[in-house]
């Protein structure tokens, strides 16, 4: 029987991580005044500007998908990926982008990777209709190896009150649709580095496919079916556990997801490999989902009829119900 090499095993603590979130809940209010609408936990955080306008702001990473980078010196792709990780969470909140900043940090400042990685930014900011308005580059030997750098992005948008995805529209039996990734994104990485083999390039160069961008679609989706969207969730570290994130006065029905067979064949190769229960694969990896959106369940039909007609692949995954923020996985 083959080990089961699990996130832990490869070094990440989903628990641990989870319970820091919760403790700085309880530290970071204190900073708060009246215009804090919407702080940690959420895909994004909201600050009201006036009555009619908030602003919507995140922050993320490209996480250990950058040691992959590194090795088959391919910067560009990870540069769409600081984009993606923002920007996709600002969708979850009704947000309009607006801008993006970046921070770069070297070991040792290489123009040619930091050119690169500036032209993914870019592409990606294009892809999302944001500006890319500033950022800071860092050289920092002895932090970080010669030829190591990191990231990390700052997005910010704009919306209506009245624009926001609200509990209160939900409705028990309103459906979760699941919109494809073009991979793994940016998230489980620790763990897959450890289950592909050093001559593997093709599938390495697969594990390289930039986090997809969501804002055209969703944007689209909102013309074709106004009001129909209720609330989405962005499938990034914690898998199927984002979902969730959503509102807390609800439990989540899954009870389809895409089959392995459905997934591109680099999807079974890590499953296989690391020989994980359903559940801990689902709560790793996005597995073929990067974005989920609550429908109403009188347009559900009529929207995955639609996104299949342009070619999108679409899941329906299963249903709300009322409850206290429980994921059921019955697939």
């Amino acid at each position: 029987m083959s080990e089961v090499i699990d996130y832990a095993k490869a070094g990440v603590d989903i628990v641990k991580a989870d319970a820091f979130v919760e403790k700085i809940k309880m530290l970071v209010p204190s900073t708060h005044n009246q215009n804090v609408v919407q702080g940690i936990g959420g895909f994004a955080a909201l600050y009201k500007l006036a009555e009619d306008r908030m602003l919507a702001s995140c922050t993320d990473g490209v996480g250990t998908k950058l040691k992959l980078a590194q090795e088959m010196n391919q910067h560009y792709g990870v540069g769409i990926d600081l984009v993606a990780m923002c920007v996709n969470d600002l969708l979850c909140v009704g947000a309009k982008p607006l801008f993006f900043l970046d921070y770069m940090a070297f070991g040792k400042l290489n123009t040619q990777v930091s050119e690169e990685l500036i032209a993914g930014m870019v592409d990606g900011c294009k892809q999302s209709g944001m500006a890319l308005i500033g950022g800071e580059t860092a050289e920092m030997p002895g932090m970080y190896q010669q030829d190591e750098y990191d990231l990390a992005g700052f997005s910010v948008g704009d919306l209506n009150p009245q624009d926001m995805y609200k509990e209160e529209n939900m409705q028990e039996g309103d459906v979760l649709l699941g919109i494809a990734s073009s991979g793994f994104h940016s998230n489980g990485y620790s763990l897959v580095r450890k289950l592909v083999k050093e001559g593997e390039l093709a599938i390495k160069k697969d594990l390289l496919t930039p986090t997809r961008i969501y804002v055209n679609l969703v944007k689209s989706l909102k013309e074709s079916f106004p009001q129909a969207i209720l609330a989405m969730a962005h499938i990034t570290g914690g898998g199927i556990h984002n979902i969730p994130r959503i509102s807390e006065k609800f439990d989540y029905q899954i009870n389809a997801w895409p089959k392995l067979s459905e997934l591109p064949e680099v999807f079974r190769v890590i499953a296989d490999r690391a020989s994980l229960p359903q559940e801990e694969l689902y709560r790793t990896f996005n597995m073929g989902v990067g974005l989920v959106l609550l429908v109403k369940k009188n347009q559900a039909e009529n929207m995955q009829r639609a996104l299949q007609n342009i070619g999108e692949k679409c899941w329906r995954l299963g249903h709300i119900e009322k409850g206290h923020g429980e994921i059921h996985f019955n697939s």
